[in-house]
């Protein structure tokens, strides 16, 4: 695979084209409408004055995360989780890693006793969706943050710093970042990277479908999605500074 035959003519190291559009939804407390290339994500932060039964009287917040995808998403009709009585297993685990890393970048404890409530609506996908549901994410609980303080329900901000993901993996034996769906289907090795804004990683989940990842290529990869990261980072301070 030459960088030439890539979606919108990238090379390996290049991310999708980029959007974040912030307050799409001006009736949730922060949101965002995320798109990489032709997989694109509707984010909200809805914030609720009350905690769940087992955090309460214990002065701290908590934040949770729910993934949904609609039935136009993938182009073949997908069945709706309500009407099957129950959430598939990969739901499940996207909206999970949701909830734990945007949990690592925020303090409960300044959140008071309030829940914030991260909802990442899949419109269209084309790969990455739970990368741009983490990347989306932020923008919107970041929003969500200023709109508390701004109301004077926060007195400081309870974020400790931002978070975004993106896909990396060895197509063809290239190491490729952003893997869109053509590519992540026939990828040797598929790989998704949660960092934080100063570097740290908060989770990597790499998995080989035919050849055992080397060390020396899983290290490549995390090159690859550290630049990446550096990338989506700039679009979400873009996204959430002053008009």
């Amino acid at each position: 695979m030459s960088g030439a035959e890539r979606s919108y003519g990238r090379g390996p190291s290049e991310l999708r084209p980029i959007a974040i559009e912030p307050g799409f939804m001006r009736t949730a407390t922060g949101s965002a409408l995320i798109s990489a290339g032709e997989t694109r994500v509707i984010c909200t932060a809805s914030a609720q004055e009350s905690v769940p039964r087992w955090m309460a009287g214990k002065g701290r917040g908590w934040l949770t995360a729910e993934y949904g995808m609609l039935p136009a998403s993938t182009g073949d009709r997908k069945q709706r989780d309500i009407s099957k009585g129950r959430l598939d297993g990969r739901s499940v685990e996207i909206q999970r890693l949701i909830g734990r890393s945007l949990r690592g970048v925020i303090d409960l404890s300044k959140l008071g006793e309030r829940t914030i409530y991260l909802d990442c609506d899949v419109l269209q996908a084309d790969g990455g969706t739970r990368c741009a549901s983490i990347t989306g994410a932020y923008v919107a609980l970041a929003l969500a943050c200023g709109r508390l303080q701004s109301e004077g329900l926060l007195e400081h901000s309870p974020l400790t710093g931002s978070v975004a993901a993106v896909s990396c993996g060895m197509v063809n034996g290239i190491p490729l970042l952003d893997l869109d769906y053509s590519e992540d289907s026939t990828a040797e090795v598929d790989a998704n990277v949660v960092m934080t804004g100063e570097g740290g990683l908060i989770e990597v989940q790499a998995t080989a479908e035919r050849t055992p990842l080397s060390r020396a290529h899983l290290d490549e990869l995390l090159a690859l999605a550290a630049a990446g990261i550096e990338q989506l980072r700039a679009a979400q301070e873009q996204a959430i500074a002053p008009a």
